[in-house]
């Protein structure tokens, strides 16, 4: 015997007089559900949740109680309680199977129907589990994403879509809001399946929900999941002519087996997933975007409890916060709602935490959980959430180099220095929509080999939590250590005279346009990953450096205007360990500059540099000082009009990249002098004429990339003596139309030919006697993509 309860709410006539005393209604909502449990001998869990929210809202009217009204649906209330309201609606609706009706933001007069039903006692709660809950009251924003995510799943090809967005982005609202859609409603008619996947998911207690909400009973008992999959096709091919959808709600990864078990083949069947996590299988992906300015600035508001007219708030505020909450519907709610009613001070202090180092999270203890569900990996992934974390030691905003993060995990994690772990790394931490890898166009060629181009973003509130989770340690004790001064506000932790070591391995030190270049000497001796940005045009290193013995990657970041001046680069030198140095928009006098070799030092990256005459005026030959440097980076540097010839002197050199120095028009003669060399890319610089002819002596030379050099109009008379080359990339070379050399057949090991379809020609003489050759060619124009 099962009872139904039915909860009528209705308006008293004095709407008015009646809202005065909101309270009053509720404690009479809680005395009936405790007088109705004990009269009809219910169990008391099925009204548990139903007394809960009422408790809630009784809560919610006593914060509220000092705030503004504001007026909606032709009375005044507080648009937190309507809100509170349409959840005691939903509560008493789900634990008691209640039928309501209500006028928002009125006193609630409550008239009890009971009704006998002849069920069974377990058709209930299946029914609530499978069925779409409707949206919330209050949304902005997913207009535009509900108009695209209909158009994509009503399409005939898709079968299966995948909705994907970080933790807090509205992915179930958005799918809440397509199924009370006129067309969807009309397509599926009352086959909307709705299931919540969750962490943990039971596949045999979800077909068992889905038989009952349905009310079909399976041919035999269902005792495992192979039973459950088995019986599932034959329910939804006789539940009605109309299309099925199926909506898998909160997938997480790990759960994708769920994908294949749920595919059948019925006609008009569609599976719509939502997941943070961005599968790849998926043909058919929708990225939800995070609010734009205005609808985040009006969810903002309304959770807040804030009106455009009147708001007692300074409007400044109100945007600094709203712009921290990156646009995320869930954080802007949840930090809307605890500044609600607040005085204008405490909005203020709440500001000066932020900015001061304090985070989101610890305003709100429902927030900080809800994220961290993103950060549960199993131990064979540890290494990804570690990588998670890293990732906030860059200024936020900031598109970080993947070039950056390969050189930090090659040395903290052993990765190898090519990078294709790290990038698989990112790669999955974009998967579970943690970070975004934006990785320019590669030529098949390239794809394991070049990544200085690539970048990655992060949003801010990803960043915050990353942030969050790397400060709960004590400060001596973090593994990273990530400071932001202003000014001369130095921690107080650095001022103090008797300071404990810093046992961190990243450490992470950011300055704005008003520091003054004065440095604690603090003690970090197991740093090994150093990251600086700055905003001054002059930057001392700090001192503590010449005694970090451990440090062996060096990030130094110029984000102000203007090219900055190192005046005391020369504390480098003292480094034992240190491997890996990258520059960003800094003037360098001289890197050879010193009597100690650095003999550690294996890569050197300078972007945007004005190198000047870093590779001259040298007191010591550069393979003495620079033994075994391996690799030079040099990206965006515009005054460089003719390569050193003291680079040449740096005769262990395998890898040399020249990228976007567009004045660039000579490479020296010695650079035949680089008899190690591997690795010779000479990218986008558009005035380089020709190649000398003495790199016929890099016999070891497997990858030449001219590509994009404009003015290239032939190759090297003698580039046969090439004898290891592998790869060319020659794309882009658009003048290079003279016929290819005739020491070009000598190329016996030339397996890749990159170019466009014009040179592509040039080639089709030799085709037959370089076995290995294989040429990707292109059209010269760009291709767009039309992909989903």
């Amino acid at each position: 015997m099962a009872v139904k309860i039915v909860i009528a709410v209705e308006a008293f006539g004095g709407a008015v007089a009646n809202l005065i005393r909101p309270k009053s209604g509720l404690n009479r909502l809680l005395l009936l559900l405790n007088d109705v449990t004990k009269r009809l001998d219910l169990p008391k869990k099925n009204t548990k949740r139903s007394k809960e929210d009422v408790k809630k809202r009784e809560k919610q009217v006593r914060r509220c109680s000092k705030s503004r009204w504001c007026c909606c649906f032709g009375v005044c209330c507080p648009i937190e309680l309507c809100e509170s309201d349409e959840d005691i609606a939903r509560s008493c609706e789900d634990d008691t199977e209640a039928n309501s009706t209500r006028n928002l933001g009125t006193e609630i007069s409550i008239n009890l129907n009971i009704v006998q039903e002849q069920e069974d006692s377990n058709w209930d709660r299946p029914r609530a589990f499978c069925a779409v809950r409707r949206p919330p009251i209050f949304t902005v924003g997913f207009d535009m994403p509900m108009k695209e995510l209909k158009t994509l799943l009503l399409k005939d090809e898709v079968h299966q879509l995948l909705l994907t967005a970080p933790a807090g982005s509205g992915k179930t609202t958005l799918v809440q809001m397509l199924c009370q859609d006129e067309k969807i409603k009309g397509m599926f008619a009352n086959n909307i399946l709705f299931v919540n996947v969750s962490k943990t998911p039971n596949v045999k207690v979800i077909v068992q929900n889905l038989f009952s909400y349905k009310g079909y009973q399976p041919k035999y008992q269902i005792q495992s999941e192979e039973d459950a999959i088995c019986q599932l096709p034959q329910m939804l091919s006789h539940i009605g002519p109309n299309p099925i959808l199926l909506i898998l709600d909160d997938v997480w990864l790990g759960s994708e087996f769920l994908f294949e078990m749920f595919k059948f083949n019925i006609p008009n069947y569609k599976i719509l997933v939502t997941s943070r996590t961005a599968f790849p299988r998926f043909k058919h992906t929708y990225n939800l975007k995070q609010l734009n300015d205005m609808d985040a600035m009006t969810l903002f508001c309304h959770s807040a409890f804030l009106q455009d007219e009147s708001s007692y708030i300074p409007e400044e505020d109100i945007k600094k916060i709203v712009r921290g909450c990156g646009g995320f519907p869930l954080v802007l709610k949840m930090i809307g709602g605890s500044l609600c009613g607040q005085h204008a001070v405490v909005w203020h202090s709440r500001l000066l935490k932020w900015s001061d180092g304090h985070f989101f999270f610890n305003s709100d203890t429902e927030l900080l959980p809800h994220l961290q569900k993103s950060l549960e990996f199993p131990d064979d992934k540890i290494i990804i959430k570690e990588c998670f974390l890293d990732l906030g030691s860059f200024y936020a905003e900031q598109r970080i180099s993947a070039a950056n993060l390969i050189d930090m995990w090659a040395e903290l994690y052993e990765l190898d220095e090519d990078g294709i772990h790290a990038i698989a790394n990112l790669q999955e931490l974009t998967i579970r929509n943690l970070a975004n890898l934006e990785m320019t166009r590669k030529d098949a060629s390239e794809v394991k080999s070049y990544y200085n181009e690539d970048f990655v973003t992060q949003h801010n509130i990803l960043r915050e939590l990353a942030l969050h989770q790397s400060s709960q340690e004590p400060m001596g004790q973090r593994k990273r250590l990530i400071m932001n001064i202003s000014g001369t506000n130095l921690p107080n932790w650095w001022m103090e005279q008797k300071q404990q070591p810093i046992n961190a391995r990243i450490l992470s030190i950011s300055t704005d346009e008003s520091f003054l270049g004065s440095w604690c000497n603090i003690q970090a001796p197991k740093v090994e990953v150093l990251v600086l940005n700055f905003q001054t045009k002059n930057y001392p290193l700090p001192e503590f450096v010449e005694k970090a013995n451990e440090l062996k990657v060096l990030i130094v970041s110029n984000c102000g205007f203007f090219h900055a001046e190192i005046k005391n680069f020369q504390v480098l030198w003292s480094l034992p360990n240190l491997k890996r140095i990258r520059l960003e928009k800094i003037s360098i006098s001289s890197l050879c500059k010193t009597l100690v070799p650095l003999k550690s030092l294996r890569k050197i990256s300078l972007f945007m540099c004005n190198i000047g005459t870093a590779f001259e005026n040298c007191t010591i030959q550069g393979s003495y000082a620079l033994p075994n440097l391996k690799e030079i980076n040099i990206d965006y540097c515009n005054d460089l009009v003719e390569l050193p010839v003291g680079l040449c002197d740096i005769v262990h050199l395998k890898k040399l990249c020249i990228t976007n120095c567009h004045k660039l028009f000579i490479l020296p003669k010695g650079i035949g002098m680089l008899v190690n060399l591997e690795v010779l890319r000479i990218r986008s610089c558009t005035d380089l004429s020709e190649l000398p002819e003495s790199i016929r002596s890099l016999h070891k030379l497997s990858i030449l990339d001219i590509s994009n050099c404009l003015s290239i109009s032939k190759l090297p008379i003698y580039i046969g003596e090439l004898c290891n080359l592998k790869v060319l990339n020659m794309k882009g070379c658009l003048r290079l139309c003279n016929p290819l050399p005739e020491s070009t057949v000598d190329l016996k090991q030339l397996m890749i030919v990159v170019c466009d379809e014009e040179r592509a020609k040039l080639w089709e003489p030799i085709k037959d006697v370089l076995t290995k050759l294989k040429i990707e060619s292109y059209a010269s124009g760009p291709k767009l993509n039309y992909n989903n």
